[in-house]
């Protein structure tokens, strides 16, 4: 579904990616892992195509989408989940969920969404400014599913939330999986990962450090947390 060859980019003079190569299968979920610096939310926006890249190239569903724009991709079945959560505080619930484009023929219901999200039902009327942290970020990963997004990237979307919500989106992470979705997680809960992923890449210093099987990382879990300095 994604193959991500020898990918490169900078901020300015600061190398932050160099020569990244990954690869995720359709069905998986695959998470990338790394201290805050390593690249990967930067491997994300080249990804999605809101961050150029100096060299490489991303091909996603068998065709090469380097050269397009990030609404291109989107149209082809991309879906960013940022770590901001992209919400717009004067739309409403609802507005998230019905403004933007359907990317494919089999999105997410509205009824599914509200089925799936019960308290965005409660909240459609209201301005996402109003929501709780959990319920922007329950919107931010309902939106991509509505748009019908072929696979999603998603941008650390456990990070400050109750562990009620984290097996919420866990459980919805797994349902997209059973259904032949497929995930780019960055993820610094190694706990979380091995619940919801099939592979791992540890990032380091904008490179592949090493690709792990979900035993490798249980076996591996007390250096890596040294590693990601947690």
């Amino acid at each position: 579904m994604l193959e991500v060859s020898a990918l490169s980019a900078y901020y300015g003079q600061a190398r932050a990616l160099a020569e990244v190569n990954l690869r995720v299968e359709q069905g998986e979920v695959v998470t990338l892992a790394g201290r805050n610096g390593a690249g990967k939310t930067t491997l994300l926006r080249c990804v999605m195509g809101l961050h150029p890249a100096v060299s490489g190239r991303v091909r996603f569903a068998g065709g090469d989408v380097s050269p397009l724009p990030a609404h291109q991709r989107a149209r082809r079945g991309l879906g960013l989940v940022p770590d901001d959560r992209g919400i717009f505080a004067g739309l409403s619930v609802e507005e998230h969920l019905t403004l933007p484009p359907v990317v494919s023929a089999s999105p997410w219901t509205l009824a599914r969404v509200y089925e799936t999200f019960p308290a965005l039902e409660q909240r459609r009327r209201s301005p996402a400014s109003k929501l709780s942290g959990g319920e922007q970020q329950m919107l931010a990963l309902a939106r991509v599913l509505r748009m019908g997004a072929r696979m999603l990237l998603c941008d650390e979307p456990t990070e400050g939330l109750a562990p009620i919500v984290v097996s919420q989106i866990a459980d919805i992470l797994r349902a997209v999986k059973d259904e032949g979705g497929t995930v780019l997680l960055v993820e610094q809960n190694l706990h979380f990962a091995r619940t919801v992923a099939d592979r791992h890449y540890l990032l380091s210093q904008g490179r592949v450090a090493a690709e792990l099987t979900n035993a490798e990382m249980g076996a591996r879990e007390h250096e890596l947390l040294e590693h990601l300095g947690l």
